[in-house]
């Protein structure tokens, strides 16, 4: 059911007040309203329930915008957080909200894959904890080295915590020293039955990564910046769940993923619903290579980044005419 318009005010006063912790005449502020308008709007969103943790996204997923997303890349849904002059760090509206579309999205008994980095990390450290009946949590790739931090196997079972589900980490690295070793875990009957249940999962979570100096992958020693920049000419475009692709989606062919252990993306390709998560505009290219390579179904981003897609849309729509 659509939101009325006289809602609106509603949904935003809570959202503001409740997601964010603003106090009633910042709230007032924002909105441009009284405060006595606040409180009223706040008791009704309290007596009424028109606004809780599992039907406040509406308020985002009913945008125009979005629906132009979706129809211009044919995503299942997207959801839009807007510009927000009053947060430090605009990005954390963008995990807020993904926060609450994830536990929208998990139903009992999902197999949910998760994947790793700053991003997935915000999204489990806010999120609401949530008593759900036979939920299990899968590491969608290896782990990394302990110094670092967001790694898969604290993702992973971070998320597990908050939704007191089951969590299943790999027990293997990210990336082998060579080829050859990285065939052979694979194949180990623990890794492979894991790498191959994947698949199996109605859910999966995850961003998608740089290939520049600021990669997760560099700041974490799998690759140096020089094997990076060698990598970016030869193709790469973005990360996801640890491995390189192009600028089509598709892994790149390259010595770097065939020393990867990682859920193959014909695997990713069969969940049906990947709830991919940008908070940085850097990530444009990456999102754009990501949605190509249909990594993602449902899409959480800024209102710039919004704008920035259907821009490209409008672009490659001229030059095919």
């Amino acid at each position: 059911m659509a939101i009325r318009p006289a809602e609106q005010l509603i949904h935003k006063a809570a959202w503001l007040y409740y997601a964010h912790g603003l106090r009633q005449d910042e709230v007032a502020s924002q909105l441009n309203i009284s405060r006595a308008s606040v409180a009223m709007y706040l008791r009704k969103a309290r007596e009424t329930g028109i606004v809780n943790i599992s039907t406040s996204t509406q308020l985002f997923t009913d945008d125009v915008m979005a629906r132009k997303v979706e129809d211009a890349f044919g995503l299942d849904a997207v959801w839009i957080a807007p510009e927000n002059a009053y947060l430090a760090d605009p990005s954390t509206d963008i995990a807020v909200l993904a926060a609450s579309v994830f536990l929208e999205l998990v139903k009992k008994g999902d197999r949910i894959g998760v994947a790793w980095g700053r991003t997935v990390y915000t999204i489990a450290d806010i999120m609401s904890f949530a008593d759900l009946q036979d939920v299990t949590v899968v590491q969608l790739c290896g782990n990394l080295g302990a110094p670092y931090s967001y790694r898969p196997d604290q993702c992973t079972m971070e998320i597990a915590r908050r939704l007191n589900a089951k969590g299943l980490n790999f027990y293997a690295p990210l990336v082998l020293s060579t080829e050859e070793l990285a065939k052979s875990l694979r194949a180990e009957p623990v890794i492979r039955d894991q790498l191959a249940g994947i698949a199996d999962c109605e859910l999966a979570l995850y961003s998608v990564g740089a290939v520049d100096a600021d990669s997760h992958l560099v700041k974490c020693g799998a690759l140096s910046p020089a094997e990076m920049e060698t990598l970016r000419s030869q193709g790469a475009a973005g990360v996801i769940a640890g491995q390189i692709i192009d600028a089509r989606g598709e892994v790149l062919d390259c010595s770097y993923n065939r020393r990867v252990i990682s859920a193959e993306l014909a695997s990713l390709r069969a969940i049906e619903k990947r709830l991919m998560v940008v908070q940085e505009d850097t990530k444009f290219e990456p999102l754009l290579s990501a949605i190509a390579g249909g990594l993602c179904t449902h899409l959480v981003i800024g209102a710039h980044m919004a704008e920035r897609l259907l821009q490209h849309a409008a672009t490659a729509t001229r030059k095919a005419s």
